[in-house]
């Protein structure tokens, strides 16, 4: 398995590889007609979720090589990985106050701090003090991939959505309610230090425009995670069919 990442500011990239396991199918000698070789991989750790992005990649493979005096035939097969999580222990809400002195005064609650990627985001917006002509409100999802550490830490921001909440000036005590669901969106679970590589992070992003186009924004950051089902049936077997990679390598 491998991590690709590339720079964000000079395009450069680079390849860590955190996961190999080698097997030998076959000793050395002529292959003079079609034939297949089982294979078995057991418990291969898979600690991280495939994951694909603007700066990184996360990718497992099984890769079969034919030796051969001048040209080796490379055939990669590529697996899609999915860490799949339980209910989290502990699951608060969130609540916060921001505002602008003497001008706003909002409050918001979400019902969860964790949601998994087909749940729905439900919560309250309150408004204790409104002294500023607000115009509308709108709620955003942010995904922030993070690659590098220290000095060449780079950070990549892409808003998933835009979600208007309310047009139209809110007035004191007003309570504008939330419902988003999750499931209409591209989302991956949240990912923290993979390998000591790189990070993505979701954040709930909430956005008030006044009549002059002034933006105030508040930003809090949730967990995403992968639902398990009911059941599960992991294998790890497999078969190399020499006939089909042969076909795959001359086209």
């Amino acid at each position: 398995a491998v991590v690709s990442t590339q720079s964000g500011h000079y395009g450069r990239g680079n390849h860590y590889e955190f996961v190999k396991l080698d097997k030998d199918l076959a000793r050395p000698g002529d292959l003079t007609e079609s034939c297949s070789f089982p294979f078995e991989f057991l418990k291969v750790v898979k600690q991280y979720e495939s994951y694909t992005g603007r700066n990184v990649r996360l990718r497992y493979f099984l890769r079969v090589t034919i030796s051969r005096r001048l040209v080796d035939i490379i055939h990669e097969k590529e697996l899609m990985v999915h860490q799949l999580s339980s209910y989290p222990e502990t699951n608060s809400s969130l609540k916060m106050e921001v505002g602008i002195e003497d001008c706003l005064h909002i409050e918001f609650e979400y019902n969860r701090s964790k949601y998994h990627l087909n749940d729905v985001i439900v919560g309250k917006i309150y408004f204790i003090l409104v002294r500023i002509k607000i115009k509308h409100m709108e709620l955003s999802i942010i995904k922030r991939e993070t690659t590098g550490s220290g000095p060449n830490t780079y950070n990549e921001n892409e808003q998933i959505n835009r979600y208007e909440i309310m047009d139209g000036a809110p007035v004191r005590g007003e309570s504008i309610p939330i419902r988003l669901f999750l499931s209409a969106y591209d989302l991956t679970p949240t990912m923290k230090d993979v390998n000591k590589k790189f990070s993505v992070r979701y954040y709930l992003n909430l956005v008030l425009v006044d009549e002059e186009d002034r933006r105030y924004f508040k930003q809090q950051e949730i967990t995403l995670w992968r639902k398990s089902p009911l059941s599960l049936k992991p294998e790890n077997r497999g078969v190399v069919a020499l006939e089909s990679i042969q076909q795959n390598q001359v086209s």
